[in-house]
């Protein structure tokens, strides 16, 4: 599939990331009075910037497949934007990782307090589900709506990342076999993204084939992207990462360099993204953006 130029890139990346920045301020409760708090924490966490990259994924899947209302995948947009960030929110909580920074400044819980860092996860991820089951009542084709419903359901649970973020607590501080880490990464980083090309794809009236083929690209997607991030906790700063770096080592994770080594692991996401591109090919229709931007990955700095 066609690839765009750096410069084509960066200003479509750009101008497609304010449009969901919109679309998720225009998403958040706007009725409020008492709760004043819970609204100011929900914002603070979700509007904290970042890469977008699941409801970028999800968007331009939809485009792939032919999608043309692009109002009617907002919700979903969002829903998925906010699921993400409800994630970041409970990993950083003393509980969990104990983080103080995310995305260049204080995470949720060192900002409002523990209390409200996990009642402010609760509400995003409750608040996503409102929303996405909105967008489905609203879909001109509701069985595509509901497809797209199931599909965030089933991935954002004990199936998908919520069921890898057990493992990966179980097991922290604990030597890990190859097939557990493997297990982790498909759930705790794979399935939002899987997720999001599947939903995408569902959105815009896809097959069961082609809901499969683009599960597997998520899922290749999101093992390059496990990675980077890995190789990133070493080489990487807190200020061009945004979030503290060699919390792995600190938090005595093991990780795809510690367990083969940085050269491999390098390798591991050229050939995960390379197979996700292959994959992307044998799909119908053209999105050389959503091509170029799977290619980015491999070369992301944070």
């Amino acid at each position: 599939m066609r690839q765009l130029n750096s410069e084509e890139f960066e200003k479509e990346l750009s101008e497609r990331v304010e449009k969901i920045e919109l679309i998720l301020q225009e998403a958040l409760p706007a009725h409020i009075t008492m709760q004043k708090t819970i609204r100011d924490a929900m914002e603070y966490s979700l509007m904290a910037g970042g890469k977008r990259l699941r409801p970028l994924l999800l968007s331009e899947t939809y485009r792939l497949f032919g999608g043309e209302d692009m109002q009617q995948i907002h919700p979903f947009m969002a829903a998925l934007e906010m699921i993400h960030t409800y994630s970041l929110v409970h990993d950083d909580l003393p509980a969990m990782d104990n983080d103080e920074y995310r995305r260049g400044r204080k995470t949720t819980h060192i900002v409002f307090g523990e209390d409200m860092g996990i009642l402010a996860g609760d509400a995003l991820l409750n608040y996503a589900y409102e929303t996405a089951v909105k967008g489905a009542a609203a879909c001109g084709q509701p069985e595509r709506g509901l497809k797209a419903l199931e599909i965030l359901s089933e991935k954002a649970g004990v199936y998908g990342m919520v069921g890898g973020q057990v493992v990966d607590v179980e097991l922290t501080g604990k030597p890990l076999e190859e097939e557990q880490l493997d297990f982790i990464y498909r759930l705790k980083t794979g399935a939002l993204l899987e997720a999001a090309f599947m939903s995408g794809a569902a959105l815009a009236g896809a097959g069961d084939e082609e809901l499969q083929r683009m599960e597997r690209i998520g899922c290749l997607v999101g093992q390059a992207f496990q990675i980077q991030d890995d190789i990133l906790d070493i080489v990487s700063t807190t200020e061009e990462l945004g979030k503290p770096v060699g919390s792995d080592v600190r938090n005595e994770k093991t990780t795809y360099v510690s367990l083969h080594g940085m050269d491999a692991a390098k390798k591991a996401v050229e050939e995960y993204s390379q197979e996700a591109l292959e994959l992307l090919d044998s799909v119908r229709g053209e999105n050389p953006f959503l091509a170029t931007l799977i290619t980015a990955l491999i070369h992301r700095k944070k």
